[in-house]
């Protein structure tokens, strides 16, 4: 972005969707560590963090997840539109609300972290996905709950072909705040 650029001085919603384990929270670090870098207010939500702290005992059902993402939408709307940029990684696996957070939050991008599920599942260090299988997790997200893509996300980052840098260096929408 050049420097007369309308978002240069608000706030912007990056909020990276996929699968458990497809790279969300790896590329949002590094992309939070750029933004850092340029002096620009930024927070990552995080979707353990989140489970954690704003989303402590809701589950896996659709209407715990529903109710996840639009409490992290809420909280991400709220510091964007104070300048901060947002850069949100969150499962949300279904279409319908994310459609509804992009047709109602300001300055939303969509950023689909794709990844083939056996290459999630490798990736798997706290045996989430084994635990779904064995049904000691019910309604896993990508294992008996479905994960809906996005139809037409506004970046698309293939984390099982190409690097952590080459992701945080796609040109669209100015991932890395350049």
């Amino acid at each position: 972005m050049t420097n007369d650029s309308p978002l240069k001085n608000s706030g912007i919603i990056l909020w990276l969707t996929g699968l458990s384990g497809a790279g969300k929270t790896t590329i949002a670090q590094h992309l939070e560590h750029k933004r850092q870098e340029r002096d620009r207010p930024v927070e990552r939500l995080d979707g353990d963090a989140i489970c954690q702290n704003l989303s402590k005992g809701l589950g896996f059902s659709r209407e715990d997840q529903d109710t996840n993402v639009r409490r992290v939408g809420y909280v991400a709307n709220l510091l964007s539109r104070n300048g901060v940029i947002v850069i949100v990684a969150l499962i949300s696996p279904y279409r319908s609300i994310r459609d509804e957070l992009r047709s109602t939050l300001n300055h939303f991008v969509e950023i689909y972290i794709n990844a083939p599920l056996e290459v999630c599942e490798a990736r798997d260090v706290k045996g989430l996905y084994a635990k779904a299988r064995s049904g000691q997790i019910k309604s896993f997200t990508g294992v008996d709950d479905p994960y809906e893509t996005p139809l037409n996300p506004d970046i698309t980052c293939y984390t099982a072909a190409e690097t952590v840098e080459e992701n945080v260096a796609k040109k669209n929408h100015d991932l890395a705040g350049e």
